[in-house]
């Protein structure tokens, strides 16, 4: 592996299995995440972004199954680990937090007890030291009072506080990578931004990888490294924020932005994605966003579009873009 990467995702195929026949959920991801940086996987419901991060951490439903592909963390493929190697990945190499905190935590159980178990499970701490590095946790994530709120249940705290003790039980065994998958998305508009704040102010304390997992490119605009766009299980472009918002080049990730409200207030009309989200049990043979593509060619209808690097460095995988990159590198070699 190359040291550069704490977390290498290779060719990911991942399916679930009913009785309408294979949901085909995740189509051929790849991306590489380096230690200390925050990678956002953005895309529309059903795009297979939850499933991508629900693949790295082995927490499918029953149905789901990674059918083919690898997951290197520090090059040791864990999609091969077994039952015991998963439980010592889970939460000390790798965390997730959730998006409905309300759901995540148990009800019948203080804040206390629940963050004490994931600091007793995988440490060698005893209970009251245990204890401690809870209260200590939630004074690091900002709950205030946390002595008091150890001894409460998830129901006596607001959204934005259980959220805040989610975020605290994921990192309280230090792990490496945090995945957040949509942390914010049951939130207001105020807490979401002291959240995200949390987060990134966390990440660099600690200096852990984070994976973040949205539908929204306002909330990751300003915090990631690199952002993937997904679509019917692929990824459709990968770049920085810069690149992604400011030189598009897949069609996909054109509309989102024009979806978008503007900050400034202006009269621009909003342009909806026109058609419905593809059925990931009748994938198409092309361009997974190809009936829903203005500009979709013939080629888009019956092959995978390839991926393309941008003459700025960035990738898409659009056969729109691929065409005009011919076109310019024969243009080139004319003129020479």
């Amino acid at each position: 592996m190359s040291e550069e990467y704490i977390l290498q995702v290779k060719d990911l195929h991942t399916s679930f299995y009913t009785d309408s026949g294979e949901v085909k959920a995740v189509n051929g991801v790849n991306f590489n995440l380096a230690p200390g940086k925050i990678l956002g996987i953005v895309g529309e419901s059903g795009s297979g972004k939850s499933v991508t991060a629900y693949s790295i951490m082995q927490i499918l439903a029953d149905t789901g199954k990674i059918v083919s592909g690898e997951v290197l963390y520090k090059g040791q493929d864990i999609t091969k680990f077994d039952k015991k190697q998963m439980h010592g990945f889970r939460g000390k190499c790798c965390s997730i937090i959730f998006q409905d905190p309300m759901t995540s935590l148990n009800p019948v159980y203080t804040i206390g007890n629940q963050l004490m178990e994931a600091i007793l499970l995988h440490t060698d701490k005893d209970k009251k030291q245990a204890k401690e590095r809870a209260v200590e946790m939630l004074e690091l994530v900002g709950v205030n009072e946390p002595q008091k709120r150890i001894k409460q249940y998830p129901y006596e705290l607001s959204g934005g506080m259980r959220q805040r003790v989610m975020i605290a039980m994921a990192l309280a065994c230090e792990p490496d990578i945090l995945i957040a998958d949509e942390p914010t998305t049951a939130l207001d508009v105020t807490i979401q931004a002291q959240i995200l704040e949390l987060m990134q102010d966390l990440q660099k304390k600690m200096g852990m990888a984070i994976i973040m997992v949205t539908h929204d490119l306002g909330v990751i605009a300003s915090m990631c490294d690199e952002i993937i766009v997904m679509y019917g299980g692929r990824v459709c472009e990968r770049g920085t924020a810069e690149d992604i918002f400011y030189r598009s080049g897949h069609e996909y990730t054109k509309g989102l932005l024009r979806s978008i409200p503007k900050a400034d207030g202006g009269k621009e009309r909003l342009v909806p994605i026109a058609g419905t989200p593809i059925n990931l049990l009748n994938l198409p043979k092309g361009c997974a966003f190809c009936a829903r593509c203005d500009e979709a060619m013939k080629i888009c209808l019956t092959e995978v579009p390839p991926q393309v690097q941008m003459p700025d460095g960035h990738y898409a995988s659009c056969w729109l873009t691929y065409r005009k990159q011919m076109e310019e590198a024969g243009g080139a070699a004319n003129e020479q």
